[in-house]
């Protein structure tokens, strides 16, 4: 038995608002053990949704369904889903009554149009919503096929998955298994590289290993089906420590973890600190750092120096290499390192410049030229190059410039506590 989310609004083909149902309820299946293959996304027209209807029906055994359950003419999910299986709509006096209910305490008197939140489908079962004024509905319109129905408000679908969907799913057999996912984390390899690497536990069934890629980074969802996460924890742990044998240093952390808050945690296990000097990330890095909670208590602060000048007088710049290299150049990269590494007295300094673009670059220092330097607490400045080109766009270099540089301060972390 397989379950498939179809979430209905045309303000979310618009962009209008961020899909958070669909995730929600990905997750609550994967807690469940029930397997979900596909989401499907459709606006407010009648024909449309019963298109989709058709197509997942065949499919799949539980459809879900969210929005569309309004008091307004748009509001056709609970139509469709009737006219579709030739099922007429039938009036419950319940649902009025706790839509009067509800109006009446807010003071307002319930208009003619929600009556229309009142009809559900002859055989269907009421899926009570606590909050607002938008019912649910769980129906068999046929053997082996389940529909439940839930209002697109993600407060109130919350609620109503929890209190009666759930129940009602474990009263058919699920929640007896769940599945458990470990995501891991990977920089310094691309997906290609990193997949080859790892093709052969690719074949396997339970857990089972898969890539994704966003920017800069690389990922790999191990998931297991068990009993308990305990139990699943245990079929993903050994895959897990093998593909971190595979990758080395290319792994950084898992789930939740990014790279700013593995360099935290190196650097608050190690007692020491950190400052920054930034120049085209504007200040980029210093957020990224900074919104790890904790922060303070390694990060010391930074300087955005922006203008040359500001580098020459917070950071000790030399005005005569700005003027023979050029502000992006790896040997003023060095200076700002060793200047913001003075200015705050701390154990290790960042320092970023470059060309972000669009604009600013020549063809010996095109847009996407970013010079990286990193001082250690033995006074040592290593500098790095990164040219990420000028088709990724401004933003992206920005981020990827930061990304790069906390990544080159994580394995020099790394390599100092293996005194090398």
């Amino acid at each position: 038995m397989t379950a498939e989310i179809i979430c209905i609004g045309t303000e979310l083909l618009l962009g209008d608002i961020l899909n958070s149902n669909a995730q929600f309820l990905a997750q609550e299946l994967a807690n469940l053990g029930i397997p979900h293959y596909y989401q499907s996304v459709v606006g407010d027209n009648l024909d449309r949704v019963q298109e989709v209807i058709k197509i997942a029906s065949q499919r799949s055994q539980i459809l879900i369904f969210t929005g569309g359950l309004g008091p307004t003419p748009d509001d056709l999910t609970t139509e469709a889903i009737a006219s579709f299986f030739h099922t007429p709509l039938e009036e419950k006096p319940e649902i009025i009554e706790d839509i009067s209910h509800k109006f009446a305490q807010r003071g307002r008197e319930m208009t003619p149009n929600n009556k229309k939140q009142a009809l559900i489908p002859q055989g269907a079962q009421i899926l009570p919503n606590l909050t607002g004024t938008a019912p649910g509905m769980i129906w068999q319109p046929k053997p082996h096929l389940t529909i439940l129905t839930f209002p697109g408000v993600p407060s109130e679908m919350k609620q109503m998955w929890r209190d009666t969907a759930i129940p009602y799913l474990k009263s058919l057999g699920w929640g007896k298994d769940i599945i458990y996912s470990r995501m891991m984390r990977f920089r310094g390899i691309g997906e290609s590289a990193l997949a080859e690497k790892v093709y052969h536990l690719f074949s396997l069934s339970n857990p089972t290993v898969a890539p994704y890629a966003s920017m800069g980074e690389v990922k790999l969802r191990v998931s297991a089906k068990a009993k308990n996460q305990e139990i699943a924890e245990k079929l993903i742990l050994p895959i897990a420590k093998e593909i971190e044998s595979i990758a080395g240093e290319d792994y950084f952390g898992y789930d939740d973890d990014t790279l700013a808050s593995i360099v935290g945690k190196l650097l608050h296990d190690k007692g020491q600190t950190l400052s920054v000097a930034e120049s085209c990330t504007g200040g980029g890095l210093g957020a990224m750092i900074t919104e790890v909670a904790g922060s303070s208590s390694y990060f010391m602060g930074g300087v955005i120096a922006y203008s040359n000048q500001v580098k020459i007088e917070q950071l000790e710049v030399s005005e005569t290499f700005l003027q023979e290299y050029g502000a992006v150049s790896p040997i003023v990269a060095r200076q700002m390192a060793k200047g913001v590494q003075h200015k705050f007295n701390t154990d290790w300094s960042i320092s970023i410049t470059g060309i972000a673009g669009p604009g600013g670059g020549t063809q010996t220092k095109p847009v996407g030229l970013v010079y990286i330097a990193i001082a250690d607490p033995d006074k040592q400045v290593e500098s790095y190059e990164l040219r990420l080109g000028d088709s990724r766009g401004r933003e992206a270099i920005r981020y990827l410039s930061s990304c790069y540089a906390l990544d080159k301060l994580r394995r020099e972390l790394l390599q100092h506590d293996k005194g090398e």
